[in-house]
């Protein structure tokens, strides 16, 4: 791994850390801004850097450091009832990713894999909520995914535009800072 990869790495996850200091509590699963930034990741920088990000960020909370929603962390949060969604992002940015990557990053192939990182998350998160918290999958659907459909969609809009300015800002950069 080259130090611009790893300096993207250590970027991305702290843009999801900062995007989960900013929560809304609605219920068991808090609204933050990191679905933005999750659409941002593979649209800027690639599926691999993309998964490496989510997945480092997940082990950063995992051992107790502060990334996760309200500022928490720790293997309780990834075992909880809103674990599922943060799996998901792992799972997630990888599909999503793949699918940008496939189709050339084109504006469809964009589409496409955000809305599958976002399905895969509703999806993992969906599960883990109601086996934790003993509901069944639609009620758990029905606290957890269905009011955040709208603003997902939005925020996934943002973080796509977003990571096409990052891509074409760092394919026009030069490649070597003396």
């Amino acid at each position: 791994m080259s130090a611009r990869q790893t300096c993207r790495i250590g970027i991305s996850v702290a843009l999801l850390a900062v995007s989960a200091a900013v929560t809304v509590p609605l219920g068991p699963v808090p609204f933050t801004l990191q679905t933005m930034v999750l659409a941002l990741l593979p649209a800027a920088l690639g599926w691999r850097t993309a998964a490496c990000s989510a997945a480092l960020y997940l082990l950063l909370g995992a051992v107790g450091l502060p990334v996760f929603s309200g500022l928490s962390g720790g293997l309780g949060h990834l075992l909880g009832p809103t674990g599922g969604f943060l799996w998901g992002f792992l799972v997630g940015t990888a599909l999503g990713g793949t699918l940008c990557r496939a189709a050339g990053h084109s504006r469809l192939g964009e589409a496409l894999g955000v809305v599958a990182m976002l399905l895969a998350s509703y999806a993992a998160g969906t599960m883990q909520l109601a086996l934790v918290m003993g509901l069944s999958v639609p009620a758990a659907a029905s606290m957890a995914v269905l009011p955040f459909v709208g603003p997902d969609a939005l925020k996934l809009v943002a973080g796509v535009s977003a990571g096409r300015a990052v891509r074409r800002a760092l394919s026009d950069a030069p490649q070597r800072v003396r």
